[in-house]
């Protein structure tokens, strides 16, 4: 590589150094639904929100459009994403296939300090559900599954997992018609009790049922949600 190159990449790099806070509060706030689908997600507002460039901002959109959180549209600018019906109905179809064989295989891994961590994630879910914080509790319920994938050790799955839930926030986001928009707690906490015994069979059909149940508390003839003014939610949390 010449050196007139390598100082080009290097600088390209510079210039995009520090986009990761940036990705993670975007995400959390997609995640935990405090940003609504459809919500436009300008350059030069993000830019001034987290006092960055608007290179950093693109590149961390850009992060976000490859996890297929936000739309990239050419001429308009960035979007979060939303899922259509049929997508809706095909992420959730795909984790019912996906999640009960990495739930059995948890089963079978699960050492003791895992489901200590476990049954401390449940309380955390349990104390922002009777305290009213819903998107604390909207990204608790998401980060178990993930967390049980990780407790499978096994890589392609675990990367399936955080894909297919990230994308079931926001479909839940628009769909679901039941109050209660995060993981019911007694499915959860089912769900440890069988990993603690090392119930792989009892992990796989309890987690096949769970998914099934959240299929079906969708609602796809939604109602669109009106957009909240990104200072408005993102000032909090600036990185």
């Amino acid at each position: 590589m010449d050196h007139t190159r390598e100082t080009s990449l290097k600088q390209d790099s510079e210039r995009t150094a520090g986009w990761h806070p940036i990705y993670d509060s975007l995400r959390e706030a997609i995640i935990s639904h405090r940003l609504s689908p459809g919500t436009k997600l300008p350059e030069d507002e993000l830019a001034s929100i987290y006092s960055v460039s608007r290179t950093i901002v693109r590149a961390a959109l850009q992060a976000l459009a490859h996890d297929r959180l936000v739309q990239l549209k050419p001429n308009r600018g960035a979007f979060i994403a939303e899922p259509s019906k049929k997508e809706a109905r095909e992420v959730f179809e795909a984790r019912a296939l996906i999640e009960p064989k990495v739930a059995g295989l948890a089963a079978a891994a699960a050492k003791p300090a895992d489901i200590v961590r476990l049954r401390h994630h449940l309380e955390l879910e349990h104390e922002a559900l009777h305290a009213g914080r819903d998107a604390d509790a909207i990204a608790l319920s998401a980060r178990f599954h993930v967390d049980i994938a990780e407790i499978a050790d096994h890589s392609i799955l675990t990367g399936f997992v955080r894909d297919l839930v990230s994308r079931s926030s926001l479909i839940i986001a628009l769909y679901w018609r039941r109050r209660d928009t995060t993981c019911e707690r007694h499915a959860h906490q089912a769900l440890c009790d069988a990993l603690a015994k090392g119930a792989e069979s009892d992990a796989a059909a309890l987690m096949k049922s769970h998914i099934v149940d959240l299929l079906s508390g969708l609602d796809l003839a939604r109602e669109k949600k009106e957009a909240s003014r990104l200072a408005d939610v993102l000032t909090a949390d600036k990185p």
